[in-house]
């Protein structure tokens, strides 16, 4: 009786061959998985607004109100719909024509060659676009990173740019140790690996901890709920929000090495509480370096100040527009400072 002895091709996998193929599997449930939700949130969820084409990249913008022209630059990882969501759109288009773009890899703006949207380009384009629109010398408003385009906008086109409010930004460069495992799916080959499988699925589990620490100390606000999450963690999106995060540092380092030349009103907004970007390190350090700035600190507000305090910043959009009309009241070194007793110094 012949003896059959097995072929490599009959022989059971071995624990390496298993967990390849395990893991295989588990990234293409990944793919499905996202691929599925991905769809439904764009279902669920089409663009309310309008679209522009500038310069060969497509544009989704809101606009709601009449008047001077107010443009709202949201920060990393949401959209235009923050500000909606918010409440700071509508409040802003009592007296404004609020204009919220959805920036470049973000709602349903086009990001073409990723890794390359600096807040400069951000900038140059998001300016042709307001051409486009026919939007002369707007107000702007940023809000975290978004504060980084206004002032790349501000310094660009010192003529054109009417007054800033920054809102919960990053102007100076730090330490962020959050930063290479945050901006690993930007990263060339297995960033896109990354963006279409595991990362949208830890981003979904982390979602609610990670918009808590956002809003923290206060808790999350329940009209909060109209930001549809999967928009958010679409591929794309998540690819755009990992190169911002990438570039924040050496962004800030740019940046801050030309704050001196701003020459128009600017508004300096923060919470007390913001447990993301540390107002001291941050909001007054930038208030010292620009002379004729205001900072208005909320007590005991975090990082999403425009929830907590959009009326807040609707005054000192007024402020700014005050300021430059004759007679109007005078933005100055140490004007209106609000601040909770004992909290910072």
């Amino acid at each position: 009786m012949r003896s059959v002895i097995p072929t490599q091709s009959s022989r059971a996998p071995g624990p390496v061959q298993t967990a390849v193929l395990l893991g295989a599997a588990g990234l293409i449930a990944s793919l499905l998985y996202v691929n599925a939700h991905q769809r439904r949130a764009e279902r669920d969820h089409p663009p309310e607004g309008n679209f522009v084409d500038v310069d060969g990249v497509r544009l989704h913008y809101v606009a709601q109100g009449e008047g001077p022209a107010v443009v709202l630059l949201h920060g990393n990882g949401v959209t235009a719909t923050d500000f909606v969501q918010s409440g700071l759109l509508e409040r802003a288009a009592g007296t404004y024509r609020g204009i919220a773009f959805d920036r470049p890899g973000f709602g349903y703006s086009e990001r073409p060659d990723n890794n390359t949207w600096t807040p400069e380009r951000q900038a140059r384009l998001l300016y042709q676009a307001l051409h486009q629109l026919g939007v002369e010398r707007p107000i702007l408003v940023g809000h975290s990173w978004g504060t980084l385009v206004a002032l790349a906008m501000a310094l660009e086109y010192p003529r054109y740019i009417r007054a800033i409010a920054l809102v919960s930004g990053y102007y100076y460069p730090g330490a962020r140790p959050d930063v290479p495992l945050m901006a690993a799916p930007a990263l060339p080959g297995i960033g896109r690996l990354l963006r279409h499988t595991i990362a949208p699925v830890l981003g979904a589990l982390l979602w609610r901890s990670f918009i808590a620490r956002m809003f923290a100390p206060a808790p999350v606000p329940a009209r909060f709920a109209g930001m549809p999450k999967w928009i958010a963690l679409r591929p794309g999106q998540i690819g755009a929000s990992a190169s911002e995060t990438g570039m924040l540092v050496p962004a800030a380092q740019r940046l801050s090495a030309r704050y001196g030349e701003l020459t128009m009103p600017v508004a300096i907004i923060a919470g007390t509480a913001d447990q993301v970007i540390a107002p001291d390190a941050q909001a007054q350090r930038l208030h010292a370096a620009i002379a004729h700035s205001e900072l208005i600190l909320e007590p005991g507000v975090g990082h999403m100040a425009h929830y907590a305090a959009p009326e807040r910043i609707v005054e000192a959009i007024a402020q700014l527009e005050a300021s430059l009309t004759p007679g109007g009241a005078n933005l100055r070194h140490g004007a209106t400072v609000h601040q909770a007793p004992g909290v910072l110094h």
